[in-house]
């Protein structure tokens, strides 16, 4: 047996205002769950963190337009975005929250640990005002014509058209993208910057080093930064939300009383602090996670993340950790998707467009979600839902393949051998083939997952669903039954085996349905490890006589009915 790995584990911070879309879901919080639930299965010593990212403007305007105190908005969102992620099975060791104290501490401490070493000053800039609005305007907040490509609605931070990094003062004709309001001022204000072309050549050396195991969708966005050349950010906003500003004693900055620091200097951080919180609450120890000088060396560190964060998690954050002059951990594997789309555009929390994971859950159970995104990740390019690839995937994969083998083989026992696994038979050519399908193709599935290939992955383990139902072509049990009771016996024994496994590589992507089925076959909690496809015993490993229970129908098909419904509900159908 190979040696148990310490696997630490974080997907891309949900941001707090609103339930997250299905393209959220898949380009992190999925694909890390999958990944997570392959490395448990293995035995591995997996640690699981996620956390609400809960500072900013989005929050402070969102709980405006409720009339409510931002604290209590989200702590209203928490609880909706906690609700919905356990509604999809999203096995989080930890699901904690970047507005909580140890955030706050762990910021704080790091904004000291890089002004000592020279790599944070204090800057009068211009800024955008809106007078209208009577506030300073983040970055996101001002809108106008980028002045590199003259995309009519670029961010004051960032083309999306062109991916230009901007500073709000450039744009053309900006305007608050708050009310609309063009009276705009430009007035002068104190930041702390982030130095961060003095780390220009310890980050690229480090991308470098760290690359070889990151996807070159990844890689291209850290260079492209890297070769643009790192300039100094601002750090620090004119907000009251958020993480204060404190001097070397813990007392309130002179100058920065009415500030926080910027989300995007924090929030990354609140992986550290969610795993302190996560130690704290379980006895565990968090440093041998994230100090390298307490063990951390041996941890592998796999980060999930859409595209538009990667430059974050490549340079931003890297200048943290690295310029802090700590001996902290930074991520090994970096695995960057890019975007679902919906008919032709991007899913939008924004604009309400696409489907979002509530809407989700009350239309259809988890599982079939999961495996339609993972099935289709976006990982070589954009990935376009749609709802009749949706239906597809869910009758052709779940319900023809995978559920009516499930259902075709347990009535088959029921009837015939009283819900008990045969003992009579021995095997012949077509256990032979079987067995040789298992070990080519579940290797080909651990190479999959072990180099974070979640789509070749989805798509292999159909296969092996598919293998078994030509198996049971090939060994036609209901056929011999007639007049081989023993032959009938052994495909039957094979079969119940063969769903075992199938529910076993299954309980990744569709977790619930997967343990119908091994709760159904008596597979004790002990039992249910990642099958070695150098185990020759797979088709005999449930005891014989063991009595098994055929389970209900696994997956429903969805009707051409039910796809006009929601294409009319939710939109779709034209690009």
């Amino acid at each position: 047996m190979t040696q148990p790995r310490r696997i630490l584990i974080t997907s891309a911070l949900p941001y707090i205002n609103g339930v997250k879309h299905l393209g959220n879901l898949a380009g992190s919080m999925l694909p890390a769950d999958v990944y997570a639930r392959v490395m448990r299965l293995k035995g591995h010593d997996v640690t699981y963190i996620c956390a609400t990212d809960e500072h900013g403007t989005p929050a402070e305007l969102a709980a405006q337009a409720q009339q409510i105190p931002v604290q209590a908005y989200c702590d209203a969102q928490f609880e909706i975005q906690r609700a919905a992620g356990e509604g999809f099975h999203l096995s989080f060791d930890w699901f904690g929250r970047s507005s909580r104290p140890a955030n706050h501490a762990l910021t704080q401490h790091f904004a000291q640990a890089l002004e000592k070493r020279g790599l944070i000053e204090a800057r009068i800039s211009k800024q955008v005002y809106s007078v209208d609005d009577g506030r300073f305007l983040p970055d996101r907040y001002v809108e106008g014509t980028c002045p590199n490509c003259g995309f009519e609605k670029a961010r004051g931070d960032q083309c999306d058209n062109c991916g230009t990094l901007l500073d709000p003062v450039e744009l053309i004709n900006p305007y608050s993208a708050v009310s609309g309001s063009r009276n705009i001022e430009i007035r002068d204000t104190e930041h702390l910057y982030l130095l961060q072309a003095k780390m220009q050549d310890e980050i690229r050396a480090w991308v470098n080093r760290k690359g070889a195991n990151w996807p070159q969708l990844a890689v291209s966005i850290a260079n492209k930064w890297l070769d643009e050349g790192l300039i100094a950010r601002s750090i620090t906003r004119d907000l009251s939300w958020g993480v204060k500003v404190t001097s070397a004693d813990g007392s309130p900055r002179p100058g920065f009383e009415d500030k926080v620091f910027y989300v995007w200097f924090d929030a990354p951080i609140g992986y550290i602090s969610a795993t302190q919180e996560w130690a704290e609450a379980n006895g565990k120890d968090w440093e041998i996670l994230w100090r390298t000088d307490k063990g951390a060396d041996e941890t592998e560190y796999v980060q999930f993340m859409g595209k538009d964060n990667v430059a974050f998690h490549t340079v931003s954050f890297p200048v943290t950790l690295l310029g802090s002059g700590e001996p902290w951990k930074t991520v090994d594997k970096l695995k960057a998707f890019n975007w679902v789309t919906w008919y032709g555009g991007k899913f939008s929390t924004s604009n309400k467009r696409g489907v979002f994971m509530d809407q989700a859950l009350d239309l259809l159970p988890a599982d079939y979600w999961r495996w339609y995104l993972t099935a289709n990740a976006p990982e070589g390019s954009d990935a376009a839902f749609t709802w009749e690839g949706f239906q597809s995937a869910v009758n052709s994969d779940l319900a023809n393949v995978l559920g009516n083998f499930v259902n075709r083989i347990t009535k088959y026992c029921a009837s015939k051998f009283d819900s008990k696994v045969p003992e009579a038979g021995e095997t012949g050519e077509a256990e032979a083939w079987m067995a040789n399908e298992l070990a080519t193709r579940l290797k080909t599935l651990d190479e999959h997952y072990e180099a974070m290939e979640f789509r070749k992955a989805a798509a292999e383990t159909r296969a092996i669903w598919a293998a078994g139902n030509e198996y049971l072509t090939k060994a036609e049990p209901w056929v011999k039954y007639k007049s081989d009771v023993d032959g009938a016996a052994v495909g039957v024994r094979a079969g119940l085996n063969l769903a075992a496994v199938f529910a076993i590589i299954a309980l990744p992507i569709i977790p619930e349905a997967a343990t119908k089925v091994l709760d159904a076959l008596g597979i004790p909690l002990e039992n249910r490890r990642w099958p070695s496809w150098q185990d020759s015993g797979l088709l005999d490993a449930i005891p014989r006589g063991a009595p098994i229970n055929p389970p209900e129908v696994l997956f429903q098909k969805i009707e051409d009915t039910q796809v006009a419904e929601w294409t009319e509900q939710f939109g779709g159908g034209k690009a």
